[in-house]
Order: structure tokens, then sequence, then C-alpha cells
């Protein structure tokens, strides 16, 4: 017989610890849990992207800067005065930082977030040392790096303020009260914060300006810039962090000898602290696991019906989608409106290329009130199509160029307040009193199948179409507006594209106004095409050019601004 040694059969298959089972077990739950956590990360910038494609962002970010632009040099000190707010508040001012260099770009955007951040880091010292010093010595005892910190301010003085505003050892609105309890001067204290917040400040603006121009480019804005350009942004930031967190730890290390202060290590749990933990339920799941994939479920109901809804939301912040239609029935016999008076001012005032001679036309300012008032009493309901439309676009040129007037002399209609400008109520066509705004998109757009009007309704801007130097009549306005779309089409100010190109450049007006061309065309690029040979040969052959769109010169159509 063949002895066993029981002892060592049972050593071998000797159960393992609970312990390390747990741990086991803990080791690949939590594995999984990271697999989770990923694919729900990308889910949710995925869903993001598709979101931020059906959002007009690009609009509102150009309205977000036109309105910065609007208060002049009021708007950086405005974003400045909720900066230091914001700061003595203990709010962070990041995602203002963030602003500045999205709406004031690189340079005035670093200007404006260094002065606004070395005002609240001034004010902060100042309300400790002089008019809070108890209150904030109380929330000082509260903060053990402090005592470290103070007696290394002693005896490096403005240089340990220097580590301390390139290392983020103490958040930055707490140390600008606990500075004021120091030893420190003022003085030395303002430089040295100014001097050596920079680096950061310059890095978060960079990070806002490059963030607004990849949210253009996520948007669909078809602007975006080209890869050269795209590459020296890159490398940009890619240099300004590069720096940025060398130099934050060369702070650091020196802050660490002449303070003694570690760092907190990085709050991470190995496999049997994780099995023992309580912040993990019995699945081994944490919050994150669970709250993660919700979001993304979230996030993908929001993005599938971003994406249903896409038209509906490119009307945001813009002109809003129509369905065009012929509403109306030509008429041979109808009555009719004489537009002598408003012609005879457009052969005087206005040159062959659209340019206004404001001046002269102030001078013969009532002319134009009494065709205005003739337009007031038009007998609007009885007119055949194209009687309505001639007036129509007639109606919103001539109360344009009388805007323009009342607050003559402007630099751009833009300088006029929005809310005497396009959406006012004030001007009569008939027993109707409307606003631009109104005559455009609830009597125009919806009501005729014309996207030609487009290149006919002028907004007293450079970037408009001309303004035709006559009238608009009924019995002409078919050859009318088809000069109007073959004139947009031969000035670079509204298209360009040479034979063979890969891109195709275009006024805005396709862009606001794209699903009225794709309606009539199929596309915006179909419809240019119609007006340029060489783009039409293009697309015949297959070839489907990228859209780049033209700057909108705001500046007014004044002769005097002619080039």
């Amino acid at each position: 017989m063949i002895a066993v040694n029981t002892k060592a059969v049972s050593a071998s298959v000797e159960p393992l610890p609970k312990s390390r089972i747990r741990m086991s077990i803990a080791s690949q739950l939590h594995r999984r849990a990271g697999l989770i956590k990923a694919i729900s990360i990308i889910l949710i910038i995925v869903s993001l992207l598709v979101v931020i494609r059906a959002l007009p962002v690009d609009r509102l970010i150009d309205m977000v800067k036109l309105k910065a632009d609007g208060l002049g040099f009021w708007g950086p000190i405005a974003l400045g005065a909720a900066y230091v707010i914001a700061a003595l508040a203990f709010f962070p001012g990041s995602a203002l930082t963030l602003a500045a260099g999205a709406v004031f770009g690189l340079v005035w955007g670093t200007v404006t977030v260094s002065v606004a951040a070395s005002t609240s880091a001034a004010l902060a010292f100042l309300i400790a040392r002089y008019l809070a010093r108890d209150k904030v010595a109380r929330q000082a005892q509260r903060f053990p790096k402090f005592q470290a910190i103070d007696r290394a301010i002693g005896n490096g003085g403005w240089k340990i303020i220097a580590m301390l505003r390139l290392s983020p050892a103490v958040p930055f609105s707490l140390g600008n009260y606990l500075f004021g309890l120091t030893s420190i001067r003022f003085w030395p204290y303002v430089l040295a914060s100014w001097l050596f917040m920079l680096p950061g400040t310059f890095m978060y603006v960079y990070l806002g300006h490059i963030g607004t121009e990849g949210l253009r480019s996520a948007a669909g804005a078809q602007r975006g810039k080209t890869l050269g350009e795209w590459a020296l942004l890159g490398v940009g930031l890619l240099a300004t962090v590069a720096v940025t967190v060398y130099v934050t730890r060369l702070a650091r290390k020196a802050l660490r000898e002449q303070t003694k202060i570690e760092e907190q290590p990085t709050n991470t749990l190995r496999a049997e602290e994780l099995a023992e933990s309580p912040a993990t339920d019995a699945a081994g799941r944490s919050w994150s696991t669970i709250v993660l994939p919700i979001i993304a479920v979230v996030m993908l109901g929001i993005a599938a019906c971003a994406q249903l809804q896409a038209d509906t939301l490119k009307g945001l912040f813009g002109p809003p989608p129509v369905t065009l239609q012929e509403t109306y029935q030509r008429q041979s016999d109808g009555p009719k409106v004489d537009h002598a008076q408003f012609d005879t001012l457009l052969r005087r005032h206005v040159d062959a290329d659209g340019w206004v001679d404001y001046a002269g036309l102030q001078k013969e300012a009532a002319t134009l009130d009494a065709y205005i008032s003739e337009v007031a009493n038009a007998p609007f309901a009885d007119l055949g199509r194209d009687e309505k439309l001639s007036l129509l676009i007639n109606a919103y040129n001539a109360f344009t160029l009388r805007l323009i007037l009342d607050h003559y002399p402007v630099k751009s209609i833009k300088d006029i307040p929005g809310a005497k400008r396009w959406d006012d109520k004030r001007w009569r066509i008939g027993t109707m009193t409307l606003s631009l705004n109104q005559i455009e998109h609830e009597q125009i757009r919806p009501k005729f199948a014309e996207p030609r009007i487009h290149f006919a309704l002028v907004c007293a801007a450079i970037g408009c179409p001309k303004l035709r130097n006559e009238a608009f009549q009924a019995d002409r306005i078919e050859k009318q507006l088809e000069d109007q779309a073959h004139y947009v089409h031969l000035h670079d100010r509204w298209f360009d594209y040479e034979p063979g190109a890969k891109e195709v450049h275009l006024t805005k007006l396709y862009d606001w106004y794209g699903s009225d061309f794709e309606q009539a065309a199929g596309s915006v690029v179909q419809f240019a095409a119609r007006y340029s040979a060489p783009l039409k040969a293009a697309l015949d052959a297959g070839m489907k050019p990228k859209i780049k769109w033209l700057d909108y010169d705001w500046t007014l159509n004044d002769a005097k601004n002619k080039r």
C-alpha cells in the first residue's frame, strides 16, 4: 500500500485566506469598473460633439464677441470687475480666465485677467491686514501649512511669494487673505504676485482662445483655420503648458526645501485597501462607476434629440428656419405702388457699386420720409405677388436708410442700440406695423420661394450685398434679382472660387440662410454654382469643395468708406 501524507494533501488544498479572495474579486471588479468608466467617458465626449454640431455654437460665440465689442473698453473692465469680486468671494476664476481668452484674444485677455488677479490679490491682502485681521487669523489656524509658510516668508520675503504663485500649495483666494497676516510688505507682495502669476494666467487664456476655435470647428462652422494655423496654435499651447509645468515643478521643489511642506500624495488605493474600502459597495463599484454610465445614457438621449431637432436648434442665435413657399398669386390688373421717389433718391445718392452718400441723402430726408409715408398707405392686401415682393424689398431698404439717418454719423449699424435696430416695431406697411426682422423673416422668407432676396435686402454694411441704385419694380423684379445674384458672385467680397480649387469662399449669408438655399438647390454650393461656371464644372466633375466663410464686414456702406 502507498502511504498518503494527508497533512500535505490538506495543506495543498487549503482554501485561500478570505482577504486574498476579497482582494482578487475587488481587483477584477476594479478593472471592469475602469473599463466601464472609460467607455462612459468616450460616449459622453461623442455625445457632446454631436450636440455641439447641432447647436449654432459659432453664432453664439460671435454674438458674445459682438456684445463685448459693443461695450468697447468697458468689456474688459466688466470682466475684470467680475473676476475681482469672484476671487474675493472665494469663487474660482478659471472660467472667467478662459472666457477672457475666448472673447478678447491672447493679448487683451491676458492683460485683463492679469490686472484683475493682481487687483483682487492686493485688495484681499489689505482686507486681511487692516480690516478683518482677527477673522482671517482664525481661518489661518485651520490651515496647517500656514505656520511653515509664515516662517518661510519671514526669511525669504517676495521669493517665497513667487514660489507660492507658481506652485499652488495654497489656494489663490485663501492665500490672498493669509498673506496679509505675514510680515511681507505690500508692494513687494503685489509685484511678485503679478509677475509670477503671469505664466498660469497666459496658459488659461491660451486655452480659452484655442478652445473657442475648436468649438467653432466642432460646430461645423467650416470657416476654420488651415492645418498650418492649427499646428502653430497647437505648438504654442504645448510650449506654454510645458514651460508652465516645468516652472511649477521647480517652484514646488524649492518651496518644499524652504518650507518643509510636502505635497499630498494622490489618494489611490491598493487592491487590499480597495477590498476593505467602505467607499466601495458590495458589487465593488465606486460611485463614479454608477454615475458616469447614467450621465452617458442621458447624454446619448440628448444627442439623439439634438440630431432629430437639428434644424430647430440651428435657428437659435440666428435667423429662424422657414419653409419656402409661394403664398400669393401674380396679378396683371391689380393696384400698383409708385416707387418713383425712392428710385430718384437711389439714383442720386447710391453709386453703381452700392456705396451710399449718406451726407447727401440726409439733405433729402424729407423726400425719403414722403416715400415711407406712401409705403404706410399702400393697399398691401390687394397687391399681386410681384407688387408685394418689390414693395417689401424697397420698404426694408428705405427703412434701413432712415434708421441710419436717425443716428448718422455712425461707423456701423451695430453702433445703434439693439432695441432701436432690427427688432424695433416702428415701420408701417399698409395696416401692419413691423420690425425689420419681421419684414424679412415673417413677410418675405416664408411667403416667397425666393432665396435671391438675401442679395437684395441691404443692412447698410459693407458685408451686405450692394444696395441697388434703383428701386425694385414689379414688372422687372425677376431680372433685377438675377442681376443682384450675378453681381454678388462676381466680387470676392462675397464669393471666390478658383477653377479646380478644393475650397470655395462664400459670404456668410449662405451660412445664416443655408436652409433657404438648400431648399432651392439642394445645397448652398449648388446654389452658388448657378452663378459660377468654374464651380459648376467642378461639381459636375464630382469634386466637393470645402466651404470657407468670408468675414462679414459690418462697417457702414458709406461712400466715405469706399475702397
